[in-house]
């Protein structure tokens, strides 16, 4: 086979998108397109046509014709299979088959033709072949940017150790501590990692605090946001010259503050409670397996506060398996459930985050499922009705930012939505459907999404969900902080995540 050309045309012969796989002029392709409706015979049904020097194999789609151009001594089911994964092609990049849409997305369409056809020879792939290939992922890429990024993050931890060090050393010899970036004394200096992340996070705001008092002198501190006043001043000299402002940069950084923002009134003993859970289950509701696992990180910043003992509560009623740290003492934590050291003289790290409990459930009890779904596909003639809904069963959790994940048959276009609670995006790229809803908990525990599209029902699984919250599942947590001398209170903060690591309905 000697594939000649390739090209997407109107009913009139325009050419949209043309990709040549041997030398050819523009005006040669272009004469062989305009002349090829002119050889259709109206009334019947072809799939190909010949001229005394070329053969046209094409497929309608709509308004437009995908057409191969080859030679007339080229096998005609090797031209009518291509012509098959070319017309899948389009889809895949078009949502819908029209003039503009083509065009829009011309560079795309020439890409993935130059992965099934090289030098007028068919290549051996198949879509999703052509998918990966264009996509260009590169594990070796990957693998070099993660290294990158430890190299970066070592560096920066050996940098801070030697300002670190500095610090102490002019402490010791009772010299004044050097300044970072123009913060002048050590006073200023010990809080500055705190006003630098403040000033990172908070960019949103208009305002910045007012300094502390500082002692009488002259002071050659950084004056955090004077820029941005004089920024806001020529902003609103343009808009009194009646320049549009577009503002959508600040919302997406005030939106990103909100992610990043760290928990409210951080304390020196804060603790970070995990859970991540991994579950599968089978589209006729049975749980195949459910395994969750918690962990309490440590996190202390004042050497004072380096000797204490935490109260945990367990009200979990399903059977977790709790394992301490190996430097805890385990009789004091089954007897008083308190987490303390084995050594009480010794003290916690400081500045790091230390693991200090860790708890794992697993089981295939149906009951213990935090979110059920269930999805039924049915057929319908030449389309599949599909009603998905969603339950909540452990009505204690909100989870948040839930999105379920419906793959679709590839080429068969856009799903037509009925009912939905929520919202939804359709991704023609990968195939998906994504239920998107930002809230379920107790008061909106149970949802549906009907939908139609073309294909059969085991084209709609694997389902999969993904959530964040700020519950955890198992109900453990740290109720008290004391101290060792003195058993006297430590105020302390926490933040709890629920997270999930895998969740398919197969």
């Amino acid at each position: 086979m000697v594939l000649l050309a390739a090209a997407v045309c109107t009913k009139a012969g325009k050419a949209i998108v043309s990709r040549q796989f041997v030398e050819m002029t523009r005006t040669r392709i272009e004469g062989l397109l305009a002349a090829f409706p002119k050889l259709m015979n109206t009334g019947k049904q072809h799939t190909f046509v010949e001229t005394e020097s070329v053969r046209y194999v094409y497929q309608p789609m709509e308004k437009l014709y995908m057409v191969l151009i080859t030679t007339k001594n080229s096998n005609i089911l090797e031209d009518l299979e291509t012509l098959r994964l070319f017309s899948r092609v389009i889809p895949e990049y078009c949502r819908a088959l029209e003039e503009n849409e083509i065009s829009e997305h011309c560079f795309d369409l020439i890409f993935a033709f130059d992965e099934i056809v090289a030098l007028g020879y068919r290549e051996n792939v198949n879509l999703a072949q052509i998918r990966t290939f264009t996509e260009m992922d590169s594990h070796e890429e990957k693998v070099f940017r993660a290294t990158q990024e430890r190299e970066a993050k070592a560096e920066m931890r050996r940098k801070a150790k030697e300002l670190q060090q500095a610090r102490r050393d002019a402490e010791r010899h009772g010299k004044k501590a050097p300044g970072f970036g123009g913060f002048g004394s050590s006073a200023v200096s010990g809080g500055m990692t705190a006003m630098i992340t403040e000033t990172i996070i908070e960019t949103e705001k208009p305002k910045v605090a007012p300094a502390p008092a500082r002692p009488s002198g002259p002071s050659k501190a950084l004056k955090l946001g004077a820029k941005g006043k004089e920024v806001d001043n020529f902003v609103d000299k343009l808009k009194s010259e009646g320049e549009n402002i577009m503002t959508s940069v600040g919302k997406r950084s005030a939106e990103a503050a909100k992610v990043l923002a760290p928990p409210i009134n951080m304390e020196s003993v804060h603790m970070k409670i995990e859970e991540k859970i991994s579950l599968t289950c089978g589209r006729d509701g049975g749980l195949q397996n459910m395994e969750l696992h918690g962990m309490i990180m440590l996190h202390i910043s004042d050497e004072k506060f380096a000797r204490i003992r935490l109260h945990v509560e367990n009200e979990d009623k399903r059977g977790v398996q709790l394992q301490t740290h190996p430097n805890v003492d385990k009789k004091l934590f089954t007897t008083e459930s308190q987490i303390g050291l084995k050594n009480p003289e010794k003290s916690f790290p400081i500045n790091s985050d230390v693991g200090v409990l860790k708890w794992r459930l697993q089981t295939t009890e149906e009951s213990f499922i935090p979110l059920t779904i269930n999805c039924w596909p049915s057929e319908s003639g030449n389309s599949c009705d599909v009603n998905i809904e969603y339950e909540l069963q452990e009505e204690s959790l909100e989870l948040n930012d839930v999105t379920i994940t419906i793959p679709l048959p590839s080429g068969v276009g856009a799903p037509v939505i009925g009912e939905i609670d929520g919202e939804y995006r359709h991704d023609s790229r990968r195939n998906l459907l994504e239920w998107c809803l930002p809230v379920i908990d107790a008061k909106n525990k149970s949802g549906s999404l009907e939908f139609s599209i073309a294909g059969q029902p085991n084209d709609f699984f694997p389902v999969q969900v993904s959530f964040v919250s700020k519950k955890n599942y198992c109900n453990i947590q740290v109720t008290k902080v004391t101290q060792v001398d003195g058993n006297s209170p430590v105020r302390f903060s926490t933040e709890t995540t629920f997270l999930v690591d895998k969740y398919e309905i197969l």
